[in-house]
């Protein structure tokens, strides 16, 4: 039997590589316990470290609540300054 989630909103988070793990990682938690679809954006190397180690953290917060969180990378573009530049989204999936 398949179950499907319907959210009515996405959270984007902006992840820098000078972001706060926890900070990013209690925010994505928060998302996922109330049910709302969250997408992680990046540009960089650095970024992208910080992501995943949120997701990582994240990813112990939710399990003591039953949920089982993922993620899914992919390319995304991204306007900035006027200057659209190709970045990394990832998808979290729970």
């Amino acid at each position: 039997m398949n179950f499907w989630r319907v959210s009515l909103m996405k959270t984007v988070l902006k992840v820098k590589n000078d972001s706060e793990v926890k900070k990013v990682a209690g925010a994505i938690a928060e998302m996922v316990r109330e049910g709302k679809d969250v997408e992680l954006q990046v540009i960089g190397a650095g970024a992208v470290n910080q992501a995943v180690k949120a997701l990582i953290v994240a990813r112990g917060f939710v399990s003591t609540n039953g949920f089982d969180l993922s993620a899914v990378p992919a390319f995304v573009e991204l306007e900035i300054d006027g200057e659209t530049r190709t970045g990394v989204k990832f998808i979290v999936k729970y």
